[in-house]
């Protein structure tokens, strides 16, 4: 299989396989029928033997691992496409979840997500992400391992101890930004994102499996609760393309890709993004494509990816868009410019009367070419459209060949642990170092001996008798000595 049929529109509309790693980009208001295309890239790309990666947002895209249920509608569709063959089947699933609860947990390490990522996934300011470079740094010289939030706390703690003599060597850390640093990660661990850091680690080969027949695994993200919390969503994603970007070797052009990676509600990437992250981006898109690897976008709206990235998308599907307010209308004029014009469409039009399950589609074709938009009836998916039971989600990950792996939380020594030996260990140094105190009774004869000898807050009895009796002994004396002047002195007088 060197092709994936999407549609029908004047003539079949595929993409090919050596054009897959080109990119691509799915877009369309919401209920025009952006999952059902998702649906069919992944299985299509799943049959031909490449693995997928996915995030399910809305807890629909979990339907491929169930067989899909004929109709009438959907024969229909299957008949007037044309398309040989078809039947309803699953597809080769795993399940992954930030909070391991619908899916294997996906872990990365504090130090495998770096303080650039993490300062984004805080919303942390310039400053403050400089602290984080040199907690970072000092990680590194102390061969001090950064595993999980409880060593990234410990060593923020240690920093601040040792403030002065960290400005010193790494440049000035003051205790606000270190302070606004550790309530960043209390906010970050009341909404669950603890779960995120420690390991196992997901390695990316268990990304890029294929099942006994030789299908394509598709790995679905469970993000319904990640969505919520839209920085720690796009950070993930973005360290996962950053991994594969960095680790993967270049292959140059393929037969098909290595690894297809859809990143849903892209908008949410680009929303207030720096400019470097955005350079970021456009760098690991732009490059990744020699390592095998395809990113298809989804969003509501063209737009929504940066021009830059666009340009770096070889293959449409866009769907309908509804040009009822000026933004909408700018949406719909970014759409028909960037597809290659065909004389028999007027894409502006088209585009706000295509109905559900339609688009308009361009796809590389061959020497890398794109072709004429074609409006598209899309294929039906084999698979279940729809949500899946909790039930049936358990069975599927029963089966998963890589549950032993990544289920069990392990919890070796790091920073966290050593920093906090040493300081028992310092405490312990401190102690012995001190004079010996005799120790003082206990019982009701350590009560008597408070009473008689004190304590260091209030005088004992001792005290108390011995200081009056000095002042009582020095009044006397002082007063015999002062009669005894006045008397040689009156004495004297009287004498003359």
């Amino acid at each position: 299989m060197s092709q994936i049929l999407i549609g029908k529109g004047e003539q079949p509309v595929h993409l090919l396989a050596r054009y897959g790693n080109r990119h691509g980009l799915v877009a369309g208001a919401t209920g025009t029928g952006k999952t059902v295309s998702l649906l069919v890239l992944a299985e299509g790309f799943s049959r031909m033997g490449v693995p997928v990666f996915m995030a399910d947002v809305k807890g629909d895209v979990a339907g491929l691992a169930m067989a899909g249920m004929p109709n009438e509608k959907i024969q229909q569709r299957v008949a007037q496409i044309g398309m040989e063959g078809y039947s309803n089947e699953a597809s080769p699933v795993l399940f992954w979840d930030v909070f391991g609860k619908s899916g294997h947990p996906v872990r990365t390490t504090i130090s495998e997500i770096g303080p650039s990522l993490l300062g984004r996934i805080l919303e942390l300011n310039d400053t403050q992400t400089g602290v984080l470079e040199i907690v970072f740094k000092l990680a590194d010289d102390q061969g001090l391992l950064l595993l999980d939030m409880d060593d990234l706390r410990a060593l923020l703690g240690f920093v601040a101890e040792n403030r002065q003599e960290v400005s010193k060597q790494y440049g000035l850390v003051n205790t606000q930004s270190v302070a606004a640093i550790q309530r960043a990660l209390l906010s970050l661990e009341r909404e669950g994102g603890t779960a995120f850091f420690g390991e196992p680690a997901l390695e990316l080969i268990d990304l890029l499996r294929t099942d006994l027949s030789g299908r394509g695994i598709i790995n679905i993200l469970a993000a319904d609760q990640l969505i919520l919390k839209p920085r720690l969503y796009t950070s993930f994603l973005l360290w996962l393309l950053s991994e594969l970007f960095e680790n993967l070797p270049e292959v140059g052009d393929l037969d098909k890709p290595k690894l297809v990676f859809f990143f849903d509600e892209a908008h949410l990437l680009f929303d207030d993004a720096p400019t470097l992250l955005r350079q970021r981006v456009e760098q690991v898109v732009r490059i990744i494509r020699s390592k095998g690897v395809g990113v298809y976008f989804c969003s509501q709206f063209p737009d929504d990816v940066p021009n830059d990235i666009l340009g770096q998308l070889g293959n449409r599907i866009q769907h309908a868009l509804r040009a009822y307010t000026p933004r909408d209308q700018k949406a719909v004029r970014t759409a028909a410019e960037t597809f290659v014009a065909n004389p028999k469409l007027d894409v502006a039009q088209v585009i706000s009367q295509l109905g559900v399950g339609e688009a308009l589609v361009s796809t590389l074709q061959e020497k890398g070419v794109p072709m004429p938009v074609e409006h598209t009836l899309i294929c039906p998916p084999r698979c279940r459209m729809g949500a899946i039971t909790p039930e049936e989600r358990a069975a599927v990950r029963s089966r998963s060949p890589v549950g032993s792996k990544y289920d069990a939380l392990v919890n070796r020594e790091s920073a966290h642990e050593i920093l906090s030996r040493r300081a028992v260990e310092k405490q312990a140094t401190e102690s012995a170092s001190k004079p010996m105190e005799s120790p003082k009774p206990s019982g009701s004869g350590g009560r008597m001996g408070e009473l008689l000898w004190g304590t260091k807050r209030r005088q004992g009895m001792v005290e108390t008798l011995a200081k009056q009796t000095v002042r009582t002994v020095g009044s006397q004396i002082g007063r015999q000595i002062f009669r005894g002047l006045l008397g040689g002195i009156l004495g004297g007088s009287r004498r003359r």
